[in-house]
C-alpha cells in the first residue's frame, strides 16, 4: 500500500526510561514495529525519528534503529552545546540528518547555543538543519538569538499566538526564510492551544508556501495519546493543504530534506 509519504515526526522509547531531572517519563512503550505497523497500514514508507527530550544526549536507541533501516529511517539528535565535530560527524553518517533544541516548558534565552560556533559550522557542513520546538509564541525570542543563516525545520506548525500574518511567529518564519531554508510541520494539532489547525495550515501555505511545509504524525502523541490514530491524521492532513499540494508536503518535501544531498539544492523562498 505504499504510497512514499514520510512521516517526519515520530518517537521511539521504553517505559520508564528518563534522564534524572526530565519533566516527562513515559508510563508506556512506543515500540518502533508499532509504528512501522500503523504507519504502513495507511501507506507512510519512510519515517524520521526524532529524539525525544525526556531521553537527553543518549540518542543510542534512534542509532541502532537506523543502522537497521537505512533506507526507511532518518534521525534528528539531542545534543550538547558543546559537541564536538567528530561525534556529529559520526551521527550523520548513522542517518541523523539535525539536532533538535526542544524548549517548551523551559527558559527560551540559550546562550550556550548562541555561543556554539561549533554547532552553526558543523549544521552548515554537513547539510542539517536545526529543528525548534518552543512555547506557543516564544519562536521570535529564539530566532533572535540564532545565526540568521540557519537552516531549520519548526515543530508543530510554529506554535503562533494566532493564525494571523502580522502574528509575531509568522512574520519571523518569512524574515527568516529570506535567508535561510524554513521548514514547518504540520503535526502536533492538540498542543496548538486556542489556534484553529485548519486556519493555521491555510495561512502557512499561503505565506510560506508549500514547499516550506512537511507532515509529521506526533506519534505516539506524548500526553496527548487519544489521537495516535494514523488514519485520522493522514485525512486532517489531507482537509489542511488540499489535494494540489498534498503530495508535495507528505513525500516530495521531505524526501529532498532528510534523503536528498544538501540544503542549497532545496531551498524555496515563500511566494
Amino acid at each position: 500500500m505504499s504510497k512514499n509519504w514520510i512521516d517526519t515526526h515520530f518517537h521511539v522509547f521504553n517505559a520508564g526510561v528518563a534522564v534524572e531531572g526530565a519533566r516527562y517519563a513515559p508510563q508506556y512503550c512506543a515500540k518502533l514495529s508499532d509504528w512501522m505497523r500503523q504507519a504502513q497500514n495507511v501507506g507512510v514508507a519512510r519515517g524520521v525519528w526524532v529524539q525525544p527530550s525526556f531521553l537527553g544526549t543518549d540518542n543510542s536507541l534512534m542509532i541502532d534503529a537506523l543502522a537497521s533501516h537505512p533506507d526507511k529511517l532518518r534521525g534528528i539528535a539531542v545534543v550538547s552545546p558543546s559537541v564536538d565535530i567528530e561525534t556529529l560527524k559520526t551521527l550523520h553518517i548513522s542517518g541523523v540528518r539535525g539536532i533538535r533544541l526542544n524548549l517548551s516548558g523551559v527558559s527560551h534565552d540559550i546562550p550556550e547555543w548562541t555561543l556554539s560556533d561549533n554547532i552553526w559550522e558543523a549544521i552548515h557542513s554537513l547539510g542539517w538543519h536545526l529543528e525548534i520546538h518552543t512555547d506557543q509564541g516564544k519562536l521570535p525570542q529564539v530566532l533572535r538569538q540564532i545565526p540568521s543563516d540557519t537552516p531549520l525545520v519548526v515543530d508543530h506548525m510554529a506554535k503562533p499566538l494566532e493564525a494571523s500574518a502580522s502574528d509575531p511567529t509568522l512574520m519571523a518564519l518569512k524574515k527568516h526564510a529570506s535567508l535561510a531554508p524554513v521548514y514547518v510541520k504540520l503535526s502536533g494539532a492538540y498542543r496548538l492551544g486556542g489556534v484553529h489547525p485548519e486556519t493555521l495550515a491555510s495561512l502557512l501555505l499561503s505565506e510560506l508556501g508549500p514547499g516550506a511545509l512537511l507532515w509529521g504524525s506526533d506519534w505516539p502523541c506524548t500526553n496527548h495519546e487519544a489521537f495516535a490514530n494514523f488514519e485520522t491524521l493522514i485525512a486532517q492532513a489531507h482537509a489542511w493543504t488540499g489535494a494540489e499540494s498534498f503530495e508535495q508536503i507528505m513525500a516530495h518535501n521531505p524526501s529532498r530534506l532528510y534523503w536528498g544531498g544538501g540544503q542549497s539544492q532545496y531551498r524555496q523562498s515563500p511566494p
